[in-house]
């Protein structure tokens, strides 16, 4: 599975794609099937969008506590906004909060690590 997700531009928030529009919950966010065709075209949406968020990319999920979560920590994080755990969406709480924080996976996304280049 995977979710699209973006900065908005205007404050830096963390979005997601959801539909024809950009959301601050994960757990909003619309999720697609890996070889899903309309993933890679609500990508492109995003990324003609560059008056409303930055650098719009699709992200790996992983199964959690019976709901999906971000596969990458750096995403977990991005998802749940800051780390200080009284502020940001996680103070919110709820059932997918809890998946976010008890989700285990790589510490890269498979999208990114193509862009570092190793010795």
């Amino acid at each position: 599975m995977k979710a699209l997700t973006a900065n908005r531009l205007i404050d830096g928030e963390v979005v997601f794609w959801r539909g024809d529009r950009w959301v601050e919950r994960f757990a909003d966010a619309d999720l697609f099937a890996s070889d899903d065709p309309a993933a890679e075209a609500a990508e492109a949406h995003g990324k003609s969008q560059p008056t409303v968020v930055v650098e719009p990319y699709l992200i790996d999920l992983v199964e959690s506590e019976g709901l999906w979560a971000p596969l990458s920590y750096r995403e977990r994080i991005r998802a749940l906004g800051p780390t200080n755990l009284n502020h940001g969406k996680q103070a919110e709480g709820g059932a997918a909060v809890e998946a976010l924080l008890h989700a285990h996976g790589a510490a890269r996304s498979t999208g990114r690590v193509d862009l570092i280049k190793r010795k």
